[in-house]
C-alpha cells in the first residue's frame, strides 16, 4: 500500500495536497491561505528535492508524505492525507514508513501553529514543540517571514 512516488504522479499529488489544505481555510492567517495551496510548479520544484512516498488504494494515491535531508536533519515535507480517507492511520503508517529511511540523528516537521490537529498528530507519534522554532525555519526551510512567526517546528531524536 505504501510506495514510493514517481513524476507521473505529479498530477495526483497536486490535487492530494490540494484537497487536503483547504483545512487550513479559516484556521491559519487567511495572507498565507489561498488556492491552489501548492501550484503544479512548486510540486515539480519539490519532487526534485523531497522524496515523496504515498499510499495506495484500488482508487490510487490518497496520501502523501515526503521526506528531505538537509545535512544533520531530515525533514517530513508535505503529509497530507484526503479527507476521505483520514482517522484510518494512515498518516501514522507513512510517517513510520518514512522514519525507516531517515538517516539524520534528527527528524524535524514544520507546520502552521494554529493547525492544532497537525501537532497534536506529530505529538502522538513522539515528537516535541521546538523552542527555537524561528532558527530552525530560517536554516532549513525557505518559507516568507510572515510563515516562519506563524509556523511551529517539532523534531523527534531517530
Amino acid at each position: 500500500m505504501i510506495r514510493q512516488c514517481q513524476p507521473a504522479d505529479s498530477d495526483r499529488i497536486y490535487f492530494i495536497i490540494n484537497e487536503a489544505a483547504k483545512a487550513y481555510e479559516g484556521t491559519i492567517p487567511a495572507d498565507c491561505y489561498h488556492q491552489p495551496y501548492m501550484s503544479r510548479d512548486e510540486i515539480t520544484r519539490e519532487m526534485k528535492r523531497v522524496t515523496f512516498f504515498g499510499w495506495n488504494t484500488g482508487e490510487g494515491l490518497v496520501s502523501v508524505m515526503g521526506l528531505e535531508p538537509l545535512g544533520d536533519v531530515t525533514l517530513i515535507r508535505h503529509a497530507y492525507v484526503l479527507p476521505a480517507w483520514q482517522q484510518q492511520g494512515i498518516g501514522s503508517a507513512l510517517l513510520t514508513h518514512l522514519r525507516q529511511f531517515t538517516t539524520t540523528p534528527r527528524l524535524l516537521v514544520g507546520t502552521w501553529a494554529d493547525a492544532s490537529w497537525a501537532i497534536d498528530f506529530y505529538r502522538k507519534h513522539g515528537f516535541s514543540l521546538l523552542p527555537d522554532k524561528d532558527r530552525l525555519l530560517k536554516k532549513y526551510w525557505s518559507i516568507p517571514q510572515r510563515q516562519i512567526e506563524t509556523s511551529v517546528v517539532l523534531g523527534i531524536q531517530v
